[in-house]
């Protein structure tokens, strides 16, 4: 009888071959990132239409834009999977003269592009870039290497940490021109996050998170338009037609939706009645179309989104690929943050703060500039599995031809 089985499983081994795994993309991944940029879309859409027919006789002006920047946006995710990420350490220096280039360019007279007050835009051909987005990932590379480069000064004195802070100030500096605050707050929170994970130390950080915090609260308080926004945020009912409107209505958006929503294209408050229903407040469009469920579900998606760059950071870190670590971190970081601070806004728990729901708000530079990023963290865990498989390969058995 044993020897039965044996032969049995012998002869079945006999007819396969043991291989070598091939190393492919996560898929999973894939797909996560098309299934949000094609939601937003429809979002957008839906949010959009009575704005766009009003403003430019077209209800599917937006719907149009949008669906080209997304095919664009994939066309960068793209290129980015093809370049080895190697590459973006080596030209450290390039990222950064990039960034203050576009940032001193876009305060120009007749290069930057002026929009309710704000010089953030420069226009090209088919597209105006915002220049804070690229200055974001800009920061993300240019750090990430100064970490890998003198990551042992930064962990062990003061003046190691101090030194990038005054670039990165010099950054904040020019954003606030435009001015841009939110930018400025989430390039510190990359940045302070890449700095964290690579080790510098705790002590350092309470340090500069206090005085952070005391110079942003002098750059609110002594603007008025921040101050404004601020008390708009505290009791926005005492002001429900003037500064606390915008968020009155988004208030009145969930409350509408309940949990199920009115369903896709039925929101009353993206006419006329939300201001921005299609960009920063577009998921108090999801919350009344698709209801607190469909909100849920959304952030369920982002949460893996973040999990999935976290432990492709942290594999890259355990791998000894540490610039690939911190920029990972740092795009999950960047991810991350803009989520939390745009759904805050929404449900009235942060200051009214103009920053995109990542993949899901109508924005060409945006949607860009974070599928570039993506693809960068896709590519970044292909290589990661190239490595690991170099240390233990893995094998399977398929059938022999």
């Amino acid at each position: 009888m044993l020897f039965f089985i044996r032969n049995l499983f012998s002869q079945r081994n006999s007819k396969k071959v043991r291989v070598r795994a091939t190393i492919e993309l996560d898929m999973a991944f894939v797909f996560l990132v098309l299934g949000l940029l094609a939601f937003g879309w429809i979002m957008v859409t839906s949010a959009s239409m009575v704005d766009a027919n009003y403003d430019y006789g077209n209800p599917y002006f937006y719907c149009v834009r949008q669906g080209f920047f997304a095919v664009l946006g994939i066309g960068a995710m793209i290129c980015a999977l093809l370049v080895p990420t190697d590459n973006y350490q080596k030209i450290y220096k390039l990222w950064l003269i990039i960034a203050f280039v576009l940032l001193v360019a876009v305060l120009i007279p007749h290069i930057g592009r002026e929009v309710n007050g704000s010089l953030r835009w420069i226009p090209l051909i088919v597209i105006n870039v915002q220049v804070s987005e690229v200055v974001k990932l800009c920061a993300i590379m240019y750090f990430s290497s100064y970490l890998v480069r003198f990551g042992d000064v930064a962990r062990e004195t003061f003046k190691g940490v101090v030194k990038p802070l005054i670039i990165l100030a010099a950054m904040a500096g020019l954003l606030l021109k435009e001015p841009d605050f939110g930018a400025s707050v989430v390039m510190f929170t990359c940045v302070f996050g890449i700095m964290f994970m690579a080790g510098v130390k705790l002590r350092w950080f309470i340090i500069l998170i206090v005085l952070g915090g005391v110079a942003a609260t002098f750059l609110v308080l002594f603007e008025p338009y921040r101050l404004a926004r601020l008390n708009g945020f505290m009791n926005p009912w005492a002001d429900a037609n003037n500064t606390g409107y915008q968020l009155v209505q988004a208030l009145i958006s969930y409350g509408r939706g309940g949990w199920f929503g009115d369903g896709l294209g039925s929101g009353i408050q993206k006419q006329f009645f939300l201001p921005e229903a299609h960009t920063d407040f577009i998921v108090s469009v999801v919350a009344e179309e698709l209801g607190a469920v469909g909100v849920i579900v959304l952030l369920m998606v982002y949460a893996y989104l973040i999990w999935k760059g976290m432990r492709i950071a942290s594999l890259a870190y355990v791998l000894n690929r540490h610039f690939q670590s911190y920029v990972a971190y740092g795009i999950s970081f960047w991810v991350a943050f803009q989520v939390i601070v745009n759904i805050g806004v929404n449900i009235g728990v942060l200051p009214t703060k103009g920053l995109t729901l990542p993949l899901i708000s109508y924005g060409g530079s945006s949607l860009l500039i974070m599928c570039f990023a993506l693809g960068i963290l896709l590519r970044i865990d292909f290589e990661n599995k190239i490595t690991a498989d170099e240390i233990m390969p893995r094998y399977v058995y398929k059938k022999a031809s």
